[in-house]
């Protein structure tokens, strides 16, 4: 519990962050939707930092109580709230990308690369590098393999 957080870490976090969000930004400006590369690295940045400065917060308490043994305070570390309100502020962002026009909804999918974004970004300021490089490469091949398979089903049901 508390990983140190220095330079490295931070430079590692935001910079694949930036790569595997970018991506997916990327894709959903090539498809010229509402919320695009910038946006998307925006989110996904503001989510990434908040969770490095989280972990610099929880490695600074970890580190006070190893040095200060007599200390007879509390000190109580949680690791989730800063998460919490990321998750729950994107998801108000999101809902924002989301139309309803003559009864046609259009922005899900955008609202949705813009939460997993954010999460995207959470994961790798926690520094769980594989987990995001994994997700993030599913998630390209939801929004261009298995969306593109899935569009041509219901166009063409017999192929």
């Amino acid at each position: 519990m508390g990983q140190e957080v220095d330079l490295i870490y931070i430079l590692q976090s935001l910079g694949l962050t930036v790569l595997f969000v970018g991506l997916i930004g990327f894709e959903r400006q090539r498809r010229n939707k509402i919320a695009g590369l910038t946006t998307h690295l925006l989110v996904a940045l503001g989510a990434a930092g908040l969770t490095i400065a989280q972990e610099y917060m929880v490695y600074d308490a970890v580190m006070f109580i190893r040095e200060n043994p007599d200390f007879s305070g509390v000190v109580t570390i949680e690791r989730q709230r800063i998460v919490a309100q990321i998750v729950s502020g994107i998801g108000f962002l999101g809902t924002g990308a989301i139309i309803k026009t003559n009864g046609y909804i259009s922005g899900l999918t955008t609202a949705s690369t813009l939460w997993i974004g954010a999460i995207i970004g959470i994961i790798f300021g926690y520094g769980f590098y594989w987990l995001g490089i994994t997700l993030s490469l599913l998630t390209l091949f939801v929004l261009t393999i298995i969306k593109n398979v899935f569009r041509h089903m219901v166009e063409d049901p017999t192929h």
